[in-house]
């Protein structure tokens, strides 16, 4: 699954709130979910995040107009796929603002 979410930062205010969103992200999910964040370069992260016995493997990458996350969802995630779009939009939205 691809999902764009649009943003109208500069490339360089991007990229800090993007590293600092994520690792607060990863503190707050603490207790719900485990999630992991490294960075492969300065427009690239990967995201790895475990919960009711699953784990998803996002890669997130910073474009000058949006923010794209991929992730591979399970077939037996296939009932919740509307929901973990939704899900992914609306907190990595929060990760640029």
């Amino acid at each position: 699954m691809r999902i764009a979410i649009p943003h109208s930062l500069d490339r360089n205010e991007a990229r800090k709130r993007l590293r600092e969103k994520a690792a607060q992200a990863a503190a707050k999910a603490d207790g719900m979910a485990e999630v992991t964040t490294t960075f492969s370069d300065d427009d690239h992260m990967v995201m790895t995040v475990s919960a009711m016995g699953y784990t998803l493997d996002c890669g997130v990458e910073l474009a000058e107009t949006e923010l794209v996350v991929e992730v591979d969802i399970p077939a037996s995630l296939g009932f919740a796929k509307r929901m973990i779009e939704g899900m992914i939009r609306e907190k990595s939205g929060k990760l640029l603002s």
